[in-house]
């Protein structure tokens, strides 16, 4: 559905009118911004059809969301915690609005908590959880997967290495923040560790063996809803792909338990435990989609570049916690792999 001829005044208001006709949500009692999301833009809505979740979309192409939008339809429908989206008139789950899209879901009380705030129990379930999610998807993929995985892709470290030397250049040396100087700082070790373990990069363009199929792709604590201890909805679902599922799972345990620097190991191994309860990884498997991760955060400087190009410090601040947790992680990688391949 496009509809054109609005003038966005005041983030949401002025095209307010045209969302809760077309969506219809009836009279709008309450509208609250949600300042917490780190792309998209998001609102909460009290309205005569019920307390609505607004999201506009900025980072993913509106037909991909719409393609994302109507999988939630039927994983609700078999019981795995996801809110399934309210249809406008004429069925279509994204309104564009003045050149922005738009889609409603249902608003769902909860709260967001890290991971190292779960008890191993707790953690042993949301494994399980993500390998209930991906057996869904399998039944209810968008689309079919391709015959092999998809091509692992991994940076070559003079790549990196140069990447690393236009951001220093980038930064100014007046004044010198406290900020500015910690990035520069990691950049510097950064640069260092790339020398140091340019033999240990994956292999590239290599299709990676085990498992795989359609996944979230962002699967962790900001994007994860509880109530009493349970997860009741599994959110935002923009980066829906086909990957292997090593990759999703090493990636969801290092954001869910690498915290203040330090892998929670024991959670961990209760992440992975649960997950291999439902779907089988070998130790293999995983013990290389983790080695691909690490390597992918050893040569990826997206949140400096972030930084550097929106002047937002949360991003700055994000590089260097996660600057602390690769120099731990690469110090112990023995350790990493064997809290990986627990069951």
């Amino acid at each position: 559905m496009d509809v054109t001829d609005e003038i966005r005044e005041d983030g949401l208001q002025a095209v307010l009118p045209t969302l809760s006709r077309v969506f219809g949500l009836g009279e709008v009692h309450d509208r609250q911004f949600l300042e917490h999301g780190l792309m998209n833009r998001n609102w909460r809505l009290e309205t005569d059809a019920g307390a609505y979740a607004v999201k506009e979309i900025t980072d993913v192409p509106l037909p991909q969301l719409r393609r994302n939008l109507a999988v939630l339809v039927d994983l609700a429908r078999e019981g795995i915690p996801v809110p399934a989206p309210r249809p406008a008139v004429g069925g279509d789950l994204v309104v564009e609005v003045g050149g922005h899209g738009y889609c409603v879901l249902p608003w769902l009380e909860g709260e967001h908590v890290q991971g190292t705030d779960l008890t191993l129990g707790q953690a042993r379930d949301l494994g399980v959880l993500l390998a209930r999610l991906h057996v869904g998807l399998r039944r209810h993929a968008p689309g079919p997967a391709p015959g092999q995985a998809p091509p692992a892709k991994v940076r070559e470290v003079a790549d990196a290495d140069r990447a690393a030397a236009v951001l220093l250049g980038r930064f100014p040396t007046e004044p010198m923040t406290e900020l500015v100087r910690g990035a520069v700082e990691a950049l510097h070790h950064r640069r260092g560790l790339l020398a140091r373990y340019a033999d240990a990069r994956p292999p590239v363009d290599e299709v990676v063996s085990g498992p795989y199929g359609w996944t979230h792709g962002d699967f962790q604590y900001r994007n994860l809803l509880r109530q009493g201890g349970r997860v009741v909805a599994v959110l935002d679902w923009d980066r829906l792909g086909v990957r292997s599922y090593g990759e999703e799972v090493a990636r969801t345990a290092q954001v869910q338990f690498g915290v203040g620097g330090v892998f929670d190991l024991d959670r961990i191994a209760a992440f992975c435990a649960g997950y291999r309860s439902v779907i089988d990884l070998s130790e293999g498997e995983l013990a290389d989609a983790v080695k691909r991760l690490w390597w992918k955060r050893m040569t990826d400087f997206w949140q400096l570049e972030f930084y550097l190009d929106r002047q937002d410090a949360t991003y700055g601040e994000m590089f260097l916690t996660g600057e602390a947790l690769l120099i731990w992680w690469t110090d112990r990688a023995d350790e990493v792999q064997a809290a990986y391949a627990a069951r």
